[in-house]
């Protein structure tokens, strides 16, 4: 995946946990879903970054 579909892929990301958390502020949304990104950011394989970069502030934020 390169860096523009990757870019895309991770504001839907945004938008469906804001839906899915409506409690929380967008920004802070933003801010779980960019800090799980710096986790994955320097691996080669990029295709399933978003995905696993879902997961992990879905569960941050289920736990928040």
């Amino acid at each position: 995946m390169t860096k523009e579909p990757e870019v895309r892929a991770l504001m839907a990301v945004v938008d469906r946990l804001a839906e899915r958390f409506p409690e929380e502020q967008r920004s802070v949304i933003e801010d779980v879903v960019a800090e799980e990104h710096r986790f994955l950011d320097d691996g080669p394989i990029r295709d399933y970054v978003p995905v696993l970069v879902e997961r992990a502030a879905r569960m941050r934020l289920t736990q928040h």
